[in-house]
């Protein structure tokens, strides 16, 4: 998982306090053939060999360079880029590209392609390890080759249009499925073999490339005010209804009134953070529809354990918390309460671990087992784009002194918070993070992957569980060996989920074709159209 980054919501700057289609430097005119997607999220890179795997990098990155497969708002795979991914041995991976695929400049994409990006992706010159590539073979453990590697033994082409790639262990299907199949942005190698990977590092061609495979291009963009995306007349799944697409970066409070005012068209289930008090008015609108996601979406509070080694202080901090009154008042019910990684989508849930109780006093005999003074005060990372999750931390800190654990917040923005959880300069930090219901196991196995992760953690038991995940495709064996992972973590507390949410979306009643979810919202892109 790098899911890790994936799934959190980030900040739109605060000098943008005004949401307007003229601020992007597109045309507001009436009826003019564009569409707006309300964010909350900041764009880390428009480049895909050195963005980390957030949702908006992805997106920006997959509506101009396809994934080979994309989870449908069903949690079914689809061929995106592919149209074919099997194993028969989970361990080699045979991916063959759609026959139909082309560049926008008609030239075929070619298993060439996927190499070359593979190559990139592995370049310690680019010094990109979001993607866990380390799991095939011919890769070190570090994620790279060595630099100027022309060739890696884990992917060999097999015809122009199919590559196979070989994982060092075991690997479900799924889990090649969403981990790689999911993140792998195939790049065009006509087009860029010519630029070491020093210089495709800081390619402005990327800014606003020519040649793409996807059914858009990006034309300009600000980090963190907007995307601005032209249709692919060439897309050779059929071009796009919309011509020009934006991603409007915005603070949550701005969404109800870009909604309102017709300004914003769609939001998304996970990159767009709509204020929990602003549900109820978004639901009254007359010119949206308001549409409740799946509780995928993990409020998760991950601890720095190397920095907070007592399990029981751990504990502690769980147990002083009224996880209960946080969905209740913070998300107006839309939402659960569960303890590890799994929510009631997921099939691998166990709804027989009873989630820990608000339990102040043990809280406090905990922290006195612990030879806890209460002199030693926690610094709490917070992703400021998250409104309604800042005002929800401000209840966690006033909880965690009442039992003697002194906190101290700092909020800051996705790209800042996403720096400071690459280091262990923080005890306590907190991000929206989607687990993918139907194959939490890459990001679980990160974040419980010891020293370098997000946590520190590491417990033998659960290393041999998740192991198991990757060697069955039987369900109920499957949730039984991720009901040992959620029990020990219940246990040791590396992290925790605040809550599970079940986000609100909302689309403007003149576009069809388009629906607010956590998956599958750009795979049919092309067919959005203005009613």
């Amino acid at each position: 998982m790098k899911n890790w980054m994936r799934r959190a919501v980030g900040l739109a700057a605060a000098a943008v306090m005004t949401v307007s289609a003229a601020g992007l430097g597109v045309a507001a005119e009436e009826g003019a053939n564009i569409v707006n997607v309300g964010v909350t999220d900041s764009l880390g890179s428009a480049n895909p060999l050195v963005m980390d795997q957030t949702e908006i990098n992805k997106h920006a990155a997959g509506l101009q360079f396809l994934p080979l497969v994309e989870l449908d708002s069903q949690l079914n795979f689809e061929g995106m880029l592919a149209d074919s991914v099997t194993t028969e041995d989970n361990q080699n991976f045979v991916v063959h590209i759609d026959d139909a695929a082309v560049w926008s400049d008609g030239t075929p994409v070619t298993a060439a392609d996927l190499e070359f990006t593979m190559l990139r992706l592995t370049s310690p010159v680019l010094g990109n390890g979001t993607l866990m590539l380390y799991a095939f073979e011919g890769v070190g453990d570090d994620g790279f080759v060595e630099e100027g590697a022309t060739s890696i033994d884990g992917i060999q082409i097999l015809d122009d249009k199919t590559v196979q790639f070989t994982s060092k262990y075991p690997m479900a299907l799924t889990t090649f499925e969403n981990t790689y199949g999911r993140y792998l942005h195939v790049l065009p190698k006509h087009v860029l073999e010519g630029y070491s990977d020093a210089e495709l590092q800081t390619l402005d061609w990327f800014n606003h490339p020519d040649v793409v495979s996807g059914p858009y291009m990006l034309t300009d963009y600000d980090p963190n005010h907007y995307l601005s995306f032209t249709a692919n007349e060439a897309y050779w799944k059929g071009a796009p209804k919309i011509e020009k697409l934006n991603i409007k970066i915005v603070e949550g409070s701005q969404i109800y009134a870009g909604l309102q005012s017709g300004e914003i068209d769609i939001t998304h289930h996970t990159m767009t953070a709509i204020p929990q008090e602003d549900y109820e008015s978004i639901e009254a609108l007359e010119n949206v529809e308001a549409v409740y996601g799946l509780p995928i979406t993990n409020q998760s509070v991950f601890i720095q354990t190397a920095n907070v080694p007592d399990a029981r202080v751990r504990q502690a901090l769980l147990c002083a918390i009224d996880r209960n009154q946080l969905v209740q008042q913070l998300l107006k019910g839309h939402g659960e309460v569960v303890d590890g990684f799994l929510s009631s989508a997921s099939p691998f849930y166990d709804e027989e671990i009873a989630p820990v109780t608000y339990d102040p006093e043990r809280a406090k005999e905990l922290l006195a087992e612990a030879g806890w003074d209460g002199s030693q005060t926690l610094r709490f990372y917070v992703n400021s784009g998250d409104s309604t999750f800042v005002n929800g931390a401000q209840v966690l800190v006033a909880q965690w002194a009442a039992v003697g654990i002194p906190v101290e917040i700092t909020t800051v923005d996705l790209a800042m918070l996403m720096t400071v959880a690459g280091t262990t300069d923080y005890d306590i930090m907190a991000v929206q993070y989607t687990y993918a219901p139907v194959d939490p196991y890459p990001d679980v196995d990160w974040l419980l992957n010891g020293e370098g992760s997000w946590t520190g953690y590491t417990d033998a038991s659960i290393k041999e569980a998740l192991a198991g995940t990757q060697q069955t495709s039987d369900i109920e064996e499957i949730k039984g060996l991720y009901s040992v992972v959620d029990k020990k973590v219940q246990e040791d507390v590396p992290m925790f989920s605040a809550y599970i949410i079940s986000p609100q979306g909302a689309v403007s009643n003149r576009l069809s074709g388009a629906t607010p979810s956590a998956y599958g919202f750009f795979n049919h892109v092309q067919d959005w159209t203005i009613e």
